[in-house]
């Protein structure tokens, strides 16, 4: 499974951006996929999940309210809707993607990982 990132870039305190992740190989193995974010000089963190059936949704809650994952119906393109960025959303934003049921807040869960997306919040 291949994993590409984008929609990145530089936005406002209060702006959105929308991130995106496309998959591609096999992808059918894919049970769940995730966006995980690491800003400079602390640990990559969870920030949301999602299941293949699209029915079970999760996210941090230091993102809850404003972050919205979802996915398109094939699991190929799986997106994080960010609302109302604060300055310490600043971070690399990656996509990854689990074969299997296990945590999925865990980083070492994943299998697969995009390249990572950068979003820089200004002040």
């Amino acid at each position: 499974v291949q994993l590409q990132a984008s929609g990145g870039g530089l936005v406002q305190a209060g702006g959105s951006l929308r991130l995106s992740c496309a998959a591609s190989g096999r992808t059918f193995s894919v049970y769940g996929m995730s966006w995980f974010r690491q800003a400079p000089g602390k640990a990559r963190e969870f920030v949301a999940a999602i299941r293949r059936s699209g029915s079970w949704i999760d996210s941090a809650d230091s993102v809850k309210g404003r972050f919205t994952i979802s996915r398109d119906s094939a699991m190929n393109t799986v997106y994080l809707q960010m609302n109302s960025l604060k300055p310490e959303d600043t971070a690399v934003y990656y996509c990854a993607a689990r074969l299997g049921v296990s945590d999925y807040r865990s980083s070492s869960t994943y299998t697969y990982w995009g390249q990572g997306t950068l979003v820089t919040v200004s002040s």
